[in-house]
């Protein structure tokens, strides 16, 4: 694993980023830093890094490689070098397979696989949609602006395609954008303090992760 760390000015302060990619990882197992876990149940979760030609940082990738089929299972890859209240994350990820899902994911201000916010974006659905898991709940929060049961929006996520997911954390509210397009915004307050980040799939995704971003520090709502 490679981690680029640079000191940046955000908002009159200093903040950290850093650029996690795996092209010096050993394949066939996690990188260091790297945890494995799951919300709920049905198989146990298989991240590992594997070699991609197409990887954006050459030549290997993280993937989670499982295939159990139930609907509520959610593996994670929960990063320990970091913790993380506010700033910008960001992931380049490819869907690959999955007959009941081909989702992947961006996990903030984690405390354990039952409490933390994940967005996530899904290649067989066309959508992006932002959750709060709390106590092992998933529940959808709408986008500001729109009816309370809305679930995220509408987007097309094209399969076997690097694609970059990313989310501005900025207290209470957070603001998602898919390749540079921001989509729409939350607003909630269940989960205030700092937690760890990290990658997140559901059910029988195949999904392929590289290039995660992490910049730390206040940013302007």
């Amino acid at each position: 694993m490679i981690r680029v760390l640079l000191l940046l000015t955000v908002a009159g302060g200093f903040s950290m980023a850093e650029t996690i990619t795996f092209s010096k990882s050993a394949t066939g197992k996690l990188p260091s830093q790297w945890i494995e876990t799951m919300t709920h149940e049905g198989g146990p979760p298989r991240w590992e890094v594997i070699a991609d030609v197409s990887a954006p940082s050459k030549p290997n990738v993280l993937a989670q490689l499982s295939q159990g089929s139930t609907g509520g299972r959610f593996p994670l890859a929960i990063y320990q070098g970091a913790e993380f209240k506010n700033g910008i994350l960001s992931v380049k990820f490819k869907t690959v397979s999955g007959g009941v899902d081909q989702a992947a994911g961006i996990v903030w201000r984690y405390t354990d696989p039952g409490n933390y916010y994940i967005v996530r974006a899904n290649a067989l659905e066309d959508n992006v949609v932002l959750y709060k898991v709390e106590k092992g709940e998933r529940l959808a929060l709408a986008p500001q602006g729109s009816p309370s049961k809305t679930y995220g929006v509408k987007h097309r996520i094209p399969k076997l395609t690097w694609s970059t997911l990313s989310v501005k954390v900025a207290g209470e509210l957070f603001t998602v954008s898919f390749d540079g397009e921001e989509l729409f915004k939350v607003q909630d307050s269940t989960f205030t303090a700092a937690g760890k980040v990290g990658l997140w799939t559901k059910a029988d995704s195949v999904t392929y992760f590289d290039n995660f971003e992490i910049l730390q520090g206040s940013t302007r709502k």
